[in-house]
């Protein structure tokens, strides 16, 4: 009933924040640029009883929190609205200041088939991603990323990732579709309105990857590197 990939748009006291989060087997996970979230959720005949935490992942100061702190705890609940999922609570740490949200369904349509992940591949769970272009592009993105049985879910504030990959002995590879959820053609030049192709190949271990990439993003064909952070398993 609930279960899938969404975009969020969210506001705290006035201020409004734009995320990812992935919706299923009890448990919320996505994130944005700066912050992770991870929670869990129970269905209450119509409604949705959420509880999530907020915590960082991008130390940039300049990505501030809107609840003043770094960890905050979101209690929430929710109804689907049609295709949309509606949510009003509060956070622990602001007691009497309101929290709504905005739940968008992303397709998943396009998300190839899951690879094979073998003995020594990586680790299921949400990841933390923080990409870096090379040869003199000057261009840093982060955001979270859910590796779950050879399929990828991510994103952040903009962009949303679909993919899929393999995985065995140290290694990984695959394919992301990067594409965006919200505009960010000025906040983002590189990537800001395109549906950007990635490849990549890397390694892995029990507690995060690295990969090397090429993207296609228009007609340039862009290198980067990436490193990925566990932050919670499945």
């Amino acid at each position: 009933m609930f279960d899938g990939f969404y975009k969020v748009r969210f506001e705290l006291g006035g201020a409004v924040g734009r995320s990812v989060m992935y919706v299923g087997d009890d448990r919320m996970l996505g994130g944005n640029s700066a912050f992770a979230h991870i929670g869990s959720y129970e269905i209450d005949g119509e409604e949705v009883a959420a509880e999530i935490k907020t915590v960082r992942h991008n130390p940039d100061p300049n990505y501030r929190a809107m609840a003043g702190t770094d960890d905050a705890t979101l209690i929430a609940r929710g109804r689907a609205d049609g295709v949309l999922l509606r949510f009003k609570g509060e956070l622990k740490e602001l007691p009497g200041v309101p929290f709504q949200s905005v739940m968008t369904p992303i397709t998943e349509d396009e998300i190839p088939p899951p690879g094979a992940v073998g003995e020594g591949g990586v680790v299921d769970g949400l990841y933390s991603i923080h990409i870096r272009m090379l040869d003199g592009v000057d261009g840093v993105l982060t955001g979270v990323m859910l590796l779950n049985r050879g399929r990828i879910l991510g994103g952040d504030a903009h962009f949303y990732y679909l993919g899929s990959y393999t995985s065995g002995k140290g290694r990984w590879k695959g394919q992301i579709l990067n594409q965006e959820h919200t505009s960010a053609v000025g906040e983002n030049p590189i990537f800001g309105g395109h549906e950007v192709g990635i490849g990549f190949a890397g390694t892995c271990d029990a507690e995060g990857a690295v990969l090397d990439a090429t993207a296609l993003a228009g007609k340039r064909s862009l290198r980067l590197t990436a490193a990925l952070k566990l932050m919670r398993r499945l």
